[in-house]
């Protein structure tokens, strides 16, 4: 039932059957989700793209490879031309914004903790001075 109205739950059957009928399957990444290529070009003289996220729709949830093939900076899909790592990349890690495992800095009030005092410390303007 929620496939059928619920697009943040993963692709509405509409929309599946509507990529699925006018689309071909590329590839699909290590994180599941799969990629489609529109069969014939559209009005903007190239391609659609789209990507059927595994699960919950999270954008961040998309590889650099991928992402460069959806938004056509790359040609080939990475099923066809890999992308080049480097020693220096590192793995992706999710966002979590928003979640009970998102950043606090020392001293955020998430943290319980209490404002470090700066050498310039704030004050604040009022109009008698």
């Amino acid at each position: 039932m929620l496939r059928l109205f619920t697009w943040w739950n993963g692709v509405t059957l509409g929309g599946l059957f509507d990529i699925k009928r006018r689309s071909q399957l590329v590839g699909t990444d290590e994180y599941g989700n799969k990629y489609y290529e529109d069969r014939k070009v559209s009005i903007e003289r190239r391609h659609r793209r789209y990507v059927i996220y595994d699960g919950y729709a999270e954008p961040s949830k998309v590889p650099a490879d991928w992402h460069g093939w959806l938004h056509h900076t790359l040609d080939e899909p990475p099923t066809e031309k890999p992308l080049n790592r480097r020693e220096w990349e590192i793995d992706h890690k999710p966002n979590m914004t928003g979640t009970l495992f998102a950043y606090h800095p020392k001293g955020s009030l998430n943290e319980a903790g209490k404002r470090q005092a700066s050498d310039a410390d704030y004050e604040a303007w009022t109009p008698d001075a």
